[in-house]
């Protein structure tokens, strides 16, 4: 665990505080927000695709393979994000998000930072993450912490992809 002043950074599932410190409610507020930033909003959870509405009802078994980290403030999650297993020596950052309630106080730059170490701890040699270009904040972000955008390995348009050497 990793502590910023009054947030923690805890790995997911394990023993956590209460049950406010798990990610489905963050993981539906930021699919939610896709969604509607891409121009196909949708009410509610049971209307997002299939495979976010897998993650956000069953995290643990949608991200199995992948680590999964918690910022806890006072008990509840206020940020996540999730990195992939190692793959040929690459991981990927995704889902990275904050309550909007909990910006500005450097809850996603200490996410990316607790989830670089890991990267470093398990041999991975690059990080990667794709972010819709209309986040310029995640971007500029991403880039003060050494990711730079890459070539694509994604189809879908308005993604820019980004990389960094661990």
């Amino acid at each position: 665990m990793t502590a910023q002043g009054e947030v923690a950074v805890v790995r997911w599932p394990g023993r956590l505080p209460s049950a406010e410190c798990d990610p489905a409610g963050l993981l539906a507020a930021y699919h939610l927000r896709t969604e509607a930033e891409k121009g196909m909003a949708v009410a509610d959870v049971n209307e997002l695709p299939a495979r976010y509405r897998a993650e956000v009802s069953d995290p643990r078994t949608a991200f199995a393979d992948d680590v999964v980290l918690l910022a806890i403030n006072g008990g509840t999650a206020v940020g996540c994000l999730v990195m992939t297993g190692p793959a040929d020596g690459c991981s990927e950052v995704k889902r990275l998000w904050t309550d909007p309630a909990a910006r500005g106080r450097g809850i996603a730059s200490t996410l990316l930072g607790v989830a670089l170490e890991h990267a470093a701890e398990t041999g991975v040699s690059t990080v990667r993450l794709s972010v819709w270009h209309w986040r310029t904040g995640a971007i500029a972000l991403y880039e003060r912490l050494g990711f730079a955008v890459t070539e694509s390995w994604d189809e879908r348009d308005q993604l820019v992809c980004m990389r960094r050497a661990v």
